[in-house]
């Protein structure tokens, strides 16, 4: 890698070869924030909860005070910001851990209606820079699936961002499955963004200091696609396609071991809930999962995922506001990969995963 390489300008247009998509970005509503503040100072929040919203919402840090305006900007900032560093689109969706951990459910469809409504405003303002995905409220799956339909038909949007785990409960239960059906009937693929890791086993992780973006996130979201694809969701569902990010949370690195225990688990009759799949895990990694590497701009690890998923799986995201670094993007430029793959990764498959 040359000197030029590392310091070239980043211009949108794709004079480069491929435009720049950035696959999983976030934003907020001031309203969602203070929810989140009036949990926080009034103990309704979980432990996860307190340790993020305590620090981003209150802390006066450079970073967390630059995060918080970031989020809450849909106009010109945020276009600057994608001009400063190159990035053609983005696609939006309401930051972790949207209305998930609301007690009051009115309030969650309220308030998640309410940032869909307005991302749709600002999509429609600028519907050459920004995309959306629908967020919803799985305390209510119905009401989820009726607000999938209308991100889908009434709003635009081209995906769905559920940000793992509700109140400690996953999707794999049966309770959920008016969300798939909903996926289904409009075709929009599934984003599982992480959130902090439930009371019921954040303790070891909060207590290092690792229960967010640097570990827990990742151990935590991607259990909960592992619970997905064990139950057979893809059998259930077969064309649903699930994202997640941050190179697949680890998850493409284990696939060998993966698939030889899950396959000693099924022979043993050990647990009542793991029974035979149609294809083995690795198989769902190559057909129905795809993978972003929000907040992992890392050749080796893209390289890796690309030849156990396949090329077409592994799409570019920045992560912003949360991990906004130039640098990373001229990393991601220089790879030595081909101007085909290079082009797939950060447009074509965002182009054909979200049908844009």
């Amino acid at each position: 890698m040359t000197q030029h390489d590392t310091d070239h300008a980043l211009k949108t247009g794709g004079e480069q070869g491929y435009l720049r998509i950035a696959t999983e970005e976030a934003f907020a509503t001031r309203e969602q924030i203070d929810v989140y503040l009036r949990m926080v100072r009034d103990g309704t929040a979980d432990r996860g909860m307190t340790s993020l919203w305590g620090f981003y919402a209150q802390s006066p840090s450079e970073r967390a005070m630059q995060i918080i305006e970031r989020l809450l900007d849909l106009g010109e900032r945020r276009i600057a910001d994608m001009d400063a560093t190159g990035i053609d689109k983005a696609i939006l969706a309401l930051t972790s851990p949207g209305v998930q951990p609301f007690s009051d459910t009115h309030e969650a469809q309220r308030i998640a209606r309410s940032a869909n409504d307005l991302l749709a405003e600002r999509c429609a303002a600028h519907p050459d820079r920004f995309i959306g995905m629908t967020a919803v409220a799985p305390q209510d799956p119905q009401w989820s699936a009726e607000e999938i339909r209308r991100g889908a038909h009434d709003l635009g949007f081209k995906g769905v961002q559920i940000n793992s785990h509700t109140q400690g409960r996953y999707l794999d239960e049966p309770f959920f499955d008016p969300i798939f059906r909903a996926l289904s009937d409009t075709g929009q693929p599934l984003y599982i963004h992480p959130g902090t890791p439930p009371d019921a086993m954040i303790g070891p992780l909060l207590d290092a200091g690792l229960d967010g973006a640097i570990y827990g996130f990742g151990v935590e979201t991607g259990m909960h696609l592992l619970r997905l694809i064990t139950i057979g969701i893809f059998d259930r569902y077969p064309d649903l396609q699930i994202m997640v990010g941050h190179m697949g949370e680890a998850l493409p690195y284990w696939l060998y071991r993966l698939d030889y225990m899950h396959q000693a688990g099924i022979r043993s009759a050990r647990y009542e809930r793991m029974k035979p799949l149609k294809k083995t895990i690795a198989d769902y990694f190559r057909s129905n999962v795809l993978v972003t590497c929000s907040g992992m701009a890392w050749e080796p690890a893209i390289r890796f995922a690309q030849q156990v998923m396949g090329e077409d799986r592994v799409m570019y995201a920045m992560d912003y506001p949360y991990q906004y670094e130039a640098h990373e993007v001229r990393a991601l430029d220089a790879m030595e990969l081909t101007p085909e793959v290079k082009r797939q990764f950060f447009q074509t498959n965002a182009e054909r995963w979200f049908k844009l």
